[in-house]
């Protein structure tokens, strides 16, 4: 250990290395400011993609109406707002931005976190960002082609035999799009996870550890977020946050990491 000015030693030394070069101490304010500023980008980045895609935004929904619901009368939808098209583009619109913003912001967060991080931890953090994308791309298509179609096949067997069913467009297109949004964000599961131990901020034996903690926190995630009461959606959600949450870990566990 080394000896001090006041002649006592430094039980750190050798111990607790100085940081990376570039590691500044910035007043909190200043912190702030660049998170600020960080997430600015990011929203911006989410506004104009939203504004290329809202003039396609009828043929979208159209195209993702009749691909999920059930064909027939029975899947014209209904309006029963006189913004209720309007408001079905702009949420469409809301979704591509969302799911391109998600590589923006994970490019983000890596400049705001960069000063502080070692060239390793940067080559990590950088290798996220595409992942991001074709993580919240896999997300979408799964909400797509396998969570939708079960979720509205479900509504159809427990109602059909008890009511005329009508979809509405506003109230369905919502159920639409906040899956796809919310599949497209739980996708991002195994990237945190394996950015996370990368960058020594936890190990695998610790998140398996306290697997049943983050298997509780999913659930309730699921349920906070997801706007169907029969609890079908939820399920569907939590199942597949815990799922990609395992797999993960079972990945890390083969690769020894």
């Amino acid at each position: 250990m080394a000896e001090t000015a006041d002649g006592g030693y430094d039980a750190d030394e050798g111990i607790v290395g100085e940081g990376p070069e570039s590691d500044e101490e910035m007043p909190l304010a200043d912190h702030i400011e660049e998170m600020v500023y960080r997430l600015g980008i990011v929203l911006i980045v989410v506004a104009i993609v939203s504004g290329i895609v809202f003039p396609f935004g009828e043929r979208i929904i159209n195209f993702l109406w009749y691909s999920v619901l059930p064909g027939g009368d029975i899947a014209r939808p209904r309006v029963y707002h006189p913004l209720g098209l309007i408001l079905a583009r702009l949420k469409v619109a809301t979704l591509a931005g969302f799911v391109l913003g998600l590589p923006v912001f994970v490019y983000q967060t890596y400049l705001f976190m960069r000063p502080g991080l070692y060239p390793t931890e940067r080559r990590y953090y950088l290798a996220s960002v595409p992942t991001s994308l074709v993580l919240g791309v896999f997300g979408v298509l799964f909400a797509y082609f396998l969570v939708l179609p079960a979720i509205f096949t479900y509504f159809l067997t427990y109602s059909q035999d008890a009511a005329v069913i009508a979809f509405g467009l506003t109230q369905t297109f919502d159920l639409i799009v906040l899956m796809m949004g919310l599949f497209a964000a739980v996708f991002q599961i195994p990237l945190f996870v394996m950015l996370a131990i990368m960058m020594g901020l936890t190990t695998r034996a610790w998140l398996a550890a306290k697997r049943l903690y983050f298997w509780g926190a999913f659930l309730g995630i699921a349920f906070l977020f997801s706007p169907d009461p029969t609890g079908m959606a939820p399920i569907l959600v939590a199942a597949t946050m815990i799922g990609l949450f395992e797999v993960t870990l079972l990945l890390l566990r083969w690769v020894r990491r």
